[in-house]
């Protein structure tokens, strides 16, 4: 029980997988957080948000980080997302786009707004040339119908919503290869497969999970729920399978 702590410790904070298949898959990252983390390390430096700003930390010596600028990119920004040279920045208002090809001074591209959801919680991951946001419009967060937004990234400069999926109560979000992983607060684990990336098919639905957060990490679904962890094998991506549950 120790050994499985200790991994989940590992790889929600700071993580260990590079791989360009699984959640995260920022230049060289440090490490793979969930889609609702406020903060990432991308090689030498650390990101973090606050509700206005991104900050900028040099980690490039790890006991003496030293903080570089704060840069001012919206409003009510919630989440932070590395992906290909890009961070994804989720809002309640939008998904803000921004370049770390000079990676102390990031510079923002564009927003990727929804004409669905006009006020919404935003959690966000990004693969190849689509992103995905949960737009939680109950609640605090406003409105009424909340969606899977799917974003075509094809110009970062232009993102466009393409697809609006109807959910209930959605969280943290992840992927793994062809498969996405929801949270929802009432349907409980939503499972999509995003063979057409652009068009998500919902294929399976594992109620009574009532999981906030998510991350794939090799054969493993790791999730953050309301009452501990649980851990599922997902040799099969598509029929995740419980192995344990953790208080």
């Amino acid at each position: 029980m120790k050994q499985i702590l200790v991994y989940i410790s590992v790889v929600f904070v700071f993580g260990c997988n590079k791989s360009s298949d699984s959640f995260s898959a920022a230049p060289n990252p440090t490490g793979q957080g969930g889609s609702m983390a406020r903060f990432t390390i991308v090689d030498d430096y650390l990101y973090a948000v606050d509700k206005q700003n991104l900050k900028v930390f040099d980690i490039s010596s790890p006991s003496t980080p030293v903080f570089k600028k704060s840069v001012p990119v919206g409003f009510e920004i919630e989440t932070i997302f590395p992906f290909a040279g890009k961070l994804f920045l989720g809002s309640t208002t939008s998904v803000h786009i921004v370049s770390l090809a000079d990676p102390a001074n990031p510079v923002k591209l564009s927003e990727a707004i929804s004409p669905t959801v006009m006020r919404r919680c935003d959690p966000v991951v990004a693969k190849d040339s689509v992103a995905y946001a949960t737009l939680r419009a109950n609640g605090s967060c406003g409105g009424v119908q909340s969606i899977l937004a799917v974003f075509d990234i094809r110009s970062i400069t232009q993102p466009v919503q393409v697809e609006a999926i109807p959910v209930s109560e959605p969280y943290g979000l992840g992927y793994a290869g062809n498969t996405l992983y929801v949270c929802d607060g009432q349907l409980g684990l939503l499972v999509f497969d995003i063979s057409n990336e652009y068009n998500p098919v919902l294929v399976r639905q594992i109620p009574g999970v009532d999981a906030r957060d998510v991350i794939p990490y090799q054969s493993t679904l790791i999730c953050w729920t309301t009452s501990g962890m649980s851990l599922y094998d997902i040799s099969d991506p598509l029929d995740p399978s419980l192995l344990i549950h953790i208080n």
